[in-house]
């Protein structure tokens, strides 16, 4: 199987109007603004996800590990943090989250693609443990890119195979894990968190909330802000959000006993899809080349949510 290069440049400079192109590329899709990669959507991992992410300034706006290792500033922990992705800690008490050598496995399978157009696609998904089936995902990504945003609009239905019990953990469960500067601890950290409530940096944890950014300089020293929202139509919205420290932002519906410190009601946020059922999950993500502003984010949120 051929999968694209990951000598990437951190450089690049995207087009000012949206000219999007996407490409199937074996297992793998291409978004293209004009003749400049934006992101492959990679679904020959055990877990899919986008990766690289290439922001309005042309800059990697994600961590490398463990696609590419040794990168400068960057650390190697948690390999299961894989740039953008989306899964679950809990499923049926199977681990889906961690990129862990389970015997048997669990694993998200690509079963097709569908729907591919200019700026957006549909992924047909398969949650599956030990080869077995337990969910049908229909994943679909749209892109939206100007000279100072790029806007990704993550929409999943799961549809439950059988009874099918999201675990209360906070191991899940849209996941996104930043490049270093971006960081608030480390040798080369300078960002910072706010949330729609007004929580910052550290106090962010475990708070709900409609949207959780992250600001500072990208790895090219220019301002930056990322985002993450979460729909009003969401299951409990607004969610728990997993940010911590280090770069890791997680929307999180299920982990209500562990961001809410109720140690003693383990199960406090499982959540029971019965056979046939779905469940639709809507998530923003945004990322602006310029300096935090609440202002646009609240607008942008109520757009969202239109």
């Amino acid at each position: 199987m051929r999968v694209p290069s990951l000598a990437l440049t951190l450089t690049l400079i995207l087009p000012a109007s949206g000219q999007l192109a996407l490409k199937q590329v074996d297992q793998t899709i291409e978004v293209k603004n004009g003749n400049q990669l934006v992101t492959i959507f990679r679904a020959d991992k055990q877990v899919p996800c986008l990766y690289p992410l290439i922001g309005p300034s042309g800059s990697n706006i994600t961590r490398h590990f463990p696609f590419k290792k040794d990168v400068a500033g960057e650390q190697s922990d948690h390999p299961h943090h894989i740039s953008f992705w989306f899964t679950h800690g809990l499923i049926n008490g199977h681990d889906f989250w961690h990129r862990s050598k389970n015997v048997p496995p669990s694993n998200i399978v690509l079963k097709s693609y569908g729907d591919i157009a200019k700026n957006s696609f549909t992924a047909n998904l398969a949650w599956e443990h030990n080869s077995k089936a337990l969910l049908n995902e229909k994943r679909r990504y749209s892109f939206s890119v100007s000279e100072k945003d790029l806007i990704i609009d993550l929409t999943s239905t799961l549809t439950a195979l059988e009874d099918v019990t999201f675990g209360d953990t906070k191991e899940g469960s849209l996941g996104l894990r930043l490049t270093p500067s971006l960081r608030l601890k480390g040798k080369v950290a300078k960002g910072s968190i706010e949330n729609s409530e007004g929580h910052k940096d550290g106090a962010a944890w475990g708070k709900r909330a409609k949207w959780v950014a992250y600001h500072g300089p990208n790895s090219e020293g220019e301002a930056t802000v990322v985002a993450l929202m979460d729909h009003p139509d969401n299951l409990r919205h607004p969610t728990w959000w997993h940010a911590r420290d280090y770069g890791l932002l997680a929307a999180n519906p299920f982990g209500q006993h562990d961001f809410e410190g109720k140690k003693k009601e383990p199960h406090l946020g499982d959540h029971l899809l019965e056979k046939g059922k779905s469940l639709t999950q809507k998530y923003r993500l945004i990322i602006q080349h310029g300096s935090f502003s609440a202002d646009s984010l609240k607008t942008n949120f109520t757009n969202f949510s239109k």
